[in-house]
């Protein structure tokens, strides 16, 4: 069944119908604050830090799916009848439905009983804000008597915290609901209406008494009939969002929490002439004060709003709202013109052109720390993910693929090694996840040679950076990116290889687990002793990576390390054939007993993806004259298409694990072909499309992008 089309014209996907599969979401923001929404209004918001810094609250897993979001009720005070014009909470059946999802905002509009919706969200460029700018026309032929309800549940920030701690959260939500005061009028000006004037808005400052600065508001652009903030008060005892008993009654509580579940809740009457239309601006923000100067008037336990309130008042003007949209499609269009093609597949020039490009942006800001799989509570930024991240964005926005690299690299720790997630939010490695994903260093090389390769910016490469966040230990990023291959020097197996460690890219591939109690993590328990286990994946990556490290040290001309790396190189690639080689393709690793994983002589898990296209990537068997391995590359890239494509993408391995085996760990936790057992990764596939041109098989390359694009 279809449920949408692409639009080119554009540039959004257009979904027809509200009751997709799962949840299609689109991401808002693109600095620092963030959302994820669904085609019906589904989803939350975060500042910076999707764990740290939540603003509302979703709940996952949950049943229905796709429960928290951005609500908003149209009612008939005329027969008392309510819907939700974005479908949700309400599920009520639309006469029409439309959600289009572009880049950076997504409009959703919906008519029925000849009263039209339409509302778009977005985050304007530089605040910490996101608006929901909804335009309701009647295009009955009667007059309508309408309410408008808006509804957010506020998050107590800290997301775990908000989701465990009941024995402090119901006690400790608090919020304002105050007048916004218009600014004053310039000397000589007239009293007509003012921005601000007559509004209220509702502020969240739960732990603002104590040790937070910062606090979350929403507000509305018309004049309030009422409002709650008390969510058992709105939905009533025991009932849902999708039926609240403030919309049966059609009047608020005017409610005001203390503790318990603090909500937003604004509700605006609406009389419509036939065919009239009016626009109603809802903002939902975040700010900061000075730690100082956090009340007004001093001493009092008053929000200090004197800079946020002219931010309010800005964006609850339609034409500033409308400016600031044109600025975020303006910012959008020039990113994406930086690279555009031109070939004899629509699909394909859609996808490079559009759809790829703005992934590769989304996963550069979130860096897949949240989605609707991941809740942004259990991990932070990835080390290894950022890296891989700069390779897709950095011709996009170098600048802030600068910034990322230095952030990045403060994090490495003083052995070259590092932590394998940090937060967003502080800049700091992950205590809680900790090190040892052997191969995480190795990609900040490749992502640093990528930014050289597209700016030319030799200069980073001279920046003082610090490891692990200490002052005092700064050395040069050039300096960083040879540890990080010392780093795989120090650490070799039984086989001259390189140590797994808890896990290489395949995160679920955790050879020195041995896990047999339920709920330990399979990236965290170590039971062996790391020494045995290696992985030829992290070899093939090594010699890339020193391809990378000896074009960056001949610019510099510093011919001692050329010699270094190059040396490095051979004796890896050399070790790659004597232990790594199975015959018709690279071995994926050896496991703790010293036997192949990814062999023939494997009656399951005889092929892993991985190798093939790292190793393939880094020129090993590559080379058409006579020399160790040549034409291997051809070999094993024959070999994938035989044993791992598939019409709809490429495989992870195959045959599946038909069951658990301890020394694998969390890979074949999973039934065949979900998730890493033998599931289609979208991010390594790219990995064999590259390999095929090494090779020069661009129109197998193109294949294979297809199968995962259409």
């Amino acid at each position: 069944m279809r449920y949408g089309y692409f639009d080119d014209t554009n540039r959004e996907y257009v979904i027809t119908q509200p009751d997709t599969p799962l949840p299609w979401i689109n991401y808002l923001g693109s600095e620092a604050y963030f959302g994820l929404i669904s085609n019906t209004a589904g989803g939350y918001s975060f500042y910076k830090d999707a764990r740290l810094r939540r603003l509302t609250r979703y709940r996952y897993n949950n049943a229905p799916l796709d429960m928290g979001g951005r609500y908003l009720y149209l009612r008939d005070n005329s027969s008392g009848k309510y819907w939700s014009p974005t479908w949700m909470p309400t599920r009520v059946r639309l006469d029409e439905y439309e959600c289009r999802h572009g880049q950076g905002y997504t409009v959703i509009t919906s008519k029925l009983n000849g009263i039209k919706s339409s509302a778009r969200y977005f985050v304007p460029l530089g605040e910490s804000l996101e608006i929901w700018q909804v335009t309701l026309t009647n295009e009955s032929a009667t007059d309508a008597d309408l309410s408008l309800f808006s509804a957010i549940e506020f998050c107590l920030w800290d997301a775990n915290d908000d989701a465990t701690n009941y024995q402090r959260n119901y006690s400790i939500g608090e919020v304002e609901i105050v007048p916004l005061a218009p600014p004053p009028l310039p000397a000589g000006e007239g009293q007509g209406v003012r921005a601000g004037e007559g509004i209220t808005v509702i502020y969240h400052k739960t732990e603002y008494r104590e040790r937070r600065d910062h606090f979350a508001y929403f507000a509305c652009s018309e004049k309030l009939a009422g409002f709650d903030t008390i969510r058992e008060e709105f939905l009533g005892a025991y009932r849902g969002w999708n039926e609240p008993v403030v919309l049966e009654k059609g009047v608020s509580c005017n409610s005001v929490a203390h503790g318990w579940q603090p909500i937003g809740s604004h509700h605006v009457k609406i009389q419509l002439k036939a065919g009239e239309q009016r626009q109603v601006i809802f903002i939902l923000g975040y700010h900061e004060n000075p730690r100082d100067d956090k009340y007004d008037p001093p001493g009092s336990q008053t929000i200090n709003k004197k800079t946020v309130k002219p931010v309010i008042a800005k964006y609850l003007q339609p034409e500033n709202v409308d400016q600031a949209f044109e600025a975020l499609r303006d910012y959008w269009t020039a990113l994406l013109d930086r690279l555009q093609v031109t070939t004899p597949d629509e699909h394909t020039d859609r996808m490079v052109n559009i759809w790829n490009a703005y992934q590769c942006m989304v996963t550069f800001n979130l860096s897949r720390s949240a989605s609707y799989f991941e809740t942004g509570i259990g991990r932070g930024m990835g080390f290894r993910d950022s890296n891989q991240d700069l390779l897709g964005f950095v011709h996009m926005i170098p600048e802030r693929a600068r910034e990322r690299i230095l952030d990045i690299s403060a994090t490495q720790l003083k052995n070259g090694g590092a932590f394998h997630q940090y937060q967003p939010l502080t800049k700091r490695g992950n205590d809680a996840v900790g090190t040892g994903f052997n191969d995480d260093p190795l990609w900040l090389v490749i992502g640093v040679a990528a930014y050289l390769r597209e700016t030319g910016d030799w200069s980073i490469l001279d920046e003082q950076v610090q490891y692990e966040n200490e002052p005092g230990t700064e050395s040069p990023l050039y300096e960083h990116l040879q540890r990080s291959l010392q780093y795989t020097l120090d650490r070799p197996g039984p086989n001259r290889l390189p140590l797994i460690g808890r896990a290489d890219w395949n995160d679920c591939l955790n050879l020195n687990c041995f896990s047999d109690e339920p709920g330990e993590s399979f990236q965290t328990i170590e039971n062996k002793d790391g020494k045995v286990a290696e992985s030829i994946f992290i070899a093939g990556l090594f010699v890339l990576a020193c391809q990378e490290i000896a074009g960056i040290a001949g610019h510099r001309g510093d011919q001692a390390q050329i010699e270094r790396v190059r040396n490095a190189s051979a004796d890896m690639e050399k070790t790659v054939w004597a232990a790594g080689w199975d015959g018709d393709w690279f071995r994926r690793a050896y496991d703790d007993f010293g036997r192949p994983v990814g062999s023939k002589e494997n009656a399951e898990g005889r092929i892993f993806i991985e190798p093939q296209g790292i190793c393939v990537m880094a020129g090993l068997g590559a080379d058409a004259a006579p020399s160790s391995g040549s034409g291997n590359a051809v070999k094993a890239l024959d070999s994938v298409e035989e044993h791992l494509a598939t019409p709809h993408g490429i495989v992870l391995l195959n045959p599946a694990y038909s069951q658990y085996y301890v020394h694998l760990g969390e890979i074949s936790s999973y039934p065949p072909g979900y998730k890493e057992n033998a599931g289609i990764f979208c991010h390594n596939n790219p990995w064999i499309m590259i390999a095929k041109t090494v090779v020069g098989r661009g129109d197998k390359a193109l294949s294979y992008y297809k199968r995962i694009n259409h």
